[in-house]
């Protein structure tokens, strides 16, 4: 009576359920729908770059054809969960029927669900079971949508949709996850031993070690695979005792991925313009070089690589010998001391405003000068004085002397408001924080900020964001410095013999075709820079420790160079040869006599205007220029020092010519020397005149304490 009962109300919940079940999705809907729980950065061409899990509710990876799957896994699912697959239309009622016997006969066995059954209720959340059971009218409904699948649905497809959608432990969902956070690899790489492990697991997905191997090992011996239970033990034992780990698919941009997934939500997939091949020369050169320096206390890199004309980022590489330390720290975005990759900027600025030539000779001796904090005294980096030097030997030697000689003549104000309008905009201080040291780089700036503003040098003094867009254009471009203020720099930077003052002529500046090339290292050896360019790319590079320790003995040519050119030379064999740059209309070039070169002319380039105007001339002198204080300075009196005891030291270059100062049109001093002034508080007017009485250069400044006016 009882099993009459329950086959009765089976049947009349499933003829109930035959009227009312509801429209299948169709196989191309459930796999457009299909999401995984990770979003995908690609390449330019549709690469894969880089994983990151974006969805906490299920693990699963990309959708995974049914050819795509080994035939070892697809062979033990179906005897394991449905040996009459092939047979039935969705339903099969042998089954049926046996599991309603052993119900009545007390045994506690699985229900006769089908996959095509099983698929049904992943598609509809309707037919899940609730408290762990389903009612018989949900087994009914279940029943009548499988047969609705089989009709519009081929086995085989049946068959891939089950194993995508179906779970195999904890999170892990689709037989792509499984795969590869269970034994790291694809899904058709899956030997007999790890396919009957797998397909005992749908069933029970969370079951210890002995009893997973226990039901592995019943349903190799029922496909009658020689299988040795000591690997089904292993494999067992793996999977129940520890975490796993999905690993990305492709682990070549993870910081990049980060940024840009974050700027994305919702996307299964974001393009970017970074070039895979290029990602990954730059990602192992860097894990190279870091490595030879290791024993030089350097454990971290980046290097970051632009398209001059887009601004598309197409290399954006981190390395750490600290993994952990290197997932969360962005180098390519940390704020680090510049050091003297900012002066070729600031020589920008001078010529632009036509205070210096490339000739113009800059003495590169002791200095001292007079700040809030005492006397700043800049060395350059090998502890020397070269003398005279021109303003194209300073720059391209990098001499720190010459270079605050510049920055005093320039104005810190005014080279402070230039690199703003560069990418370097988060400056929030004033110059009087960095007072005359900010020529030698006492800012901090990023690799992508420093990149950047060098692709505006390399573009004529235009600058525009940098993007990873693909296809895209930079936003809309600023001028920062003249054509040809920016053409002087970069044939400074890219003149082999004048920078072999410091370098040497054989080193990994010294490229086969034309770039310009910059280094730089900041206070007590922290960080070491290397940033460049030809015409069509930009390659900046930092070594150096995210801790901030610092590098033992480590210069711009042992340190960043060798990253630099490499990737330089990579991109030159790949793109072609570079013609380097234009030359504007407004740059003349002239034969001039230099201090030191016995007489012998020497070719140079000027602005137009700013050339000699007799042949053979001797240029290298520069017109005075009142070197302190600059314009708008605004000098403290000590409040603790009687008035009368305190100086103010009026500094003119270059040193040794005669001349007159004037302040507030009285004349103070009639000498070449500097000249000692006792501050009177207010504003005041400073002029600086020739021999002849001509003034050649003024200032405006004002003192601040005491008894104001």
């Amino acid at each position: 009576m009882k099993r009459a009962l329950i086959i009765t109300s089976v049947v009349a919940a499933f003829l109930a359920c035959s009227v009312w079940a509801q429209a299948v999705p169709s196989y191309t809907e459930i796999c457009k729908s299909y999401g995984k729980s990770d979003t995908s950065l690609v390449d330019r061409r549709g690469e894969p770059l880089y994983e990151i899990r974006t969805n906490d509710r299920a693990r699963r990876l990309d959708w995974t054809p049914l050819d795509g799957i080994s035939p070892a896994l697809v062979q033990a699912v179906v005897f394991a969960e449905d040996r009459r697959f092939f047979e039935h239309s969705g339903v099969d009622y042998r089954a049926v029927v046996a599991a309603i016997a052993g119900r009545l006969g007390g045994e506690n066995l699985r229900g006769a669900s089908t996959v095509t059954m099983q698929l049904a209720s992943f598609l509809n959340p309707e037919l899940r079971p609730e408290k762990g059971r389903r009612t018989v009218f949900q087994k009914a409904q279940q029943m009548m949508e499988a047969r609705e699948i089989e009709k519009s649905w081929t086995k085989n497809e049946i068959l891939e949709a089950y194993l995508n959608l179906v779970s195999y432990r904890g999170e892990i969902q689709g037989i792509a996850a499984a795969s590869r956070g269970l034994f790291g690899k694809a899904p058709h790489g899956l030997g007999r031993a790890e396919s009957v492990v797998l397909a005992s697991l749908i069933r029970t997905p969370n079951a210890g070690g002995a009893r997973l191997c226990a039901r592995a090992a019943v349903l190799g011996k029922g496909l009658q695979w020689l299988v040795r239970d000591a690997e089904i033990r292993r494999i067992a034992s793996r999977i129940s005792s520890g975490p796993f780990t999905i690993k990305p698919g492709a682990d070549l941009a993870p910081h990049a991925a980060r940024l840009l997934i974050k700027k994305n939500p919702g996307k299964e997939k974001v393009a970017c313009s970074i070039d895979a091949g290029l990602q990954r020369f730059a990602a192992e050169r860097l894990r190279h070089h870091v490595g030879i320096l290791a024993s030089r206390n350097v454990g971290n890199g980046a290097a970051l690589v632009i398209d001059n004309k887009t601004g598309r980022v197409l290399a954006y590489a981190v390395h750490s010998s600290d993994p952990v330390q290197g997932w969360y720290v962005d180098g390519v975005q940390a704020k680090r001391q510049a050091g003297s990759t900012l002066k070729p900027f600031l020589y920008a600025l001078a010529f632009e405003k036509k205070i210096l030539t490339p000739a113009s000779v800059l003495d590169d001796g002791p200095l001292d000068i007079p700040v809030f904090s005492g006397i700043y005294r800049p060395h350059n980096y090998e502890d020397d004085f070269k003398g005279p030097v021109t303003a194209r030997v300073a720059l391209a030697s990098s001499l720190n002397i010459p270079a605050v000689r510049t920055i005093l003549m320039t104005g810190i104000e005014s080279f402070l408001a230039r690199l703003r309008r560069l990418t370097i905009r988060k400056i929030g201080k004033s110059g009087d924080y960095y007072g005359p040291s900010l020529a030698l780089g006492s800012i901090d700036v990023s690799l992508w900020e420093l990149t950047n503003a060098y692709r505006c040098l390399a573009r004529g003094g235009l600058a525009s964001d940098a993007h990873f867009v693909p296809g895209g254009k930079g936003g809309r471009a600023n001028r920062v410095f003249s054509p040809e203020s920016a053409f002087l720099v970069s044939d400074i930077l890219s003149d082999r013999e004048a920078r072999s003052t410091t370098f040497g002529l054989e080193n990994p500046l010294s490229t086969r075709f034309w770039t310009a090339v910059k280094t730089g290292t900041s206070k007590d050896m922290r960080d070491n820079w290397c940033v460049g360019y030809s015409r069509r790319y930009t390659v900046g590079v930092w070594v150096g420790n995210f801790n901030g320790e610092s590098m033992h003995d480590v210069s711009g040519i042992s340190g960043a160079a060798p990253v630099w050119a490499e990737i330089m030379d990579w991109l030159n064999a790949v793109e072609g040869k570079d013609p380097g740059a234009d030359t504007p209309r407004d740059v003349v070039r002239r034969e001039v006599c230099l201090p030191g070169s016995a007489g012998r002319p020497a070719s140079e380039w000027f602005i137009r205007g700013t050339e000699p105007v007799e042949k053979n001339r001797a240029v290298g002198q520069i017109n005075r220029k009142i070197v302190y204080p600059p314009m708008d300075a605004i000098i403290a009196m000590d409040p603790d020092i009687p008035p009368d005891l305190q100086k103010v030291f009026f500094i003119s270059g270059p040193r040794g010519q005669a001349g007159l100062w004037l302040l507030d049109g009285r004349c103070i001093a009639e000498t070449g020397l500097d000249a000692g002034w006792t501050p009177e508080p207010g504003a005041h007017h400073l002029c600086l005149g020739d021999e002849e009485g001509n003034i050649v250069d003024s200032v405006q400044f004002e003192v601040r304490g005491g008894a104001d006016k």
